[in-house]
């Protein structure tokens, strides 16, 4: 293509094609509205972008277990136990404040933790006949009504083969308080599967098929103002 003075050209692949104002105002467009379809689908970088709404799960921090005293009082008495996410009825409300007040290091929800922990570890060492767990766990008048039990199975040549297969639900029901003592009532409502065997491993009762379900109130004591912050079973009865 021979040369004209005044006229540009741009390198097209059969060779030059003229540039004129009207093609370098279509080019411009054209840049522009890629550089918006850019911009919308990329994003802009600024270094103050939010980090997305679910965190990595090692960044997940866990819930805070309730105080008492960071629950709202005017939800929790009409709340059904079943639905309101506490861990305690309403009924125990009062007795939990006055606890709190007496001791501010009390945490109900880590006392939760802890009676579920002590629920299950009780009944398992009751059912394999650990004495020495159950000694740690329980207070004297509910370690001999165990250990009682137990010889009398062992007597009989029997063994339990029993499983929790889970906790459904587990509140605080009762908080009694003296001068010198704390008492804490809890209501298990639980799944077990209970298998007694003889001596001979044969089956005497039971079946691991079809779970029962307890219902049982389990009441916890220690002593106000103890350095050992250990609560003890002190009674386990069927609700």
């Amino acid at each position: 293509m021979p040369y004209i003075p005044g006229r540009r050209f741009i390198l097209a692949r059969n060779g030059y094609l003229p540039v004129t104002a009207f093609s370098i105002v279509l080019l411009a467009m054209i840049a522009a509205f890629l550089g918006m379809r850019l911009y919308s689908v990329l994003g802009k970088r600024t270094g103050h972008e939010q980090e997305p709404v679910l965190p990595r799960r090692d960044e997940r921090a866990a819930p805070a277990p309730v105080r008492v005293d960071e629950t709202e009082t005017a939800g929790a008495p009409g709340a059904a136990p079943g639905g309101s996410g506490l861990v305690y009825e309403p009924a125990a409300e009062i007795g939990l404040r006055q606890l709190l007040a007496s001791d501010r290091h009390f945490d109900a929800g880590r006392f939760m933790e802890g009676a579920e922990a002590a629920y299950r570890m009780i009944l398992e060492a009751f059912w394999s006949g650990d004495r020495d767990t159950l000694r740690d766990l329980c207070d004297d008048d509910s370690y001999e009504a165990f250990v009682e039990a137990i010889e009398a199975r062992e007597k009989r040549g029997e063994r339990l083969d029993n499983r929790l297969i889970g906790i459904d639900t587990a509140k605080i029901t009762a908080v009694e308080l003296s001068r010198t003592e704390a008492r804490i009532t809890v209501r298990y409502q639980a799944d077990i599967s209970a298998i007694t065997r003889d001596a001979d491993g044969k089956l005497v009762s039971g079946s691991m098929s079809d779970a029962a379900q307890t219902d049982d109130l389990w009441t916890f004591r220690r002593a106000i103002g103890s350095n050992d912050p250990n609560w003890l079973l002190d009674e386990a009865d069927v609700a």
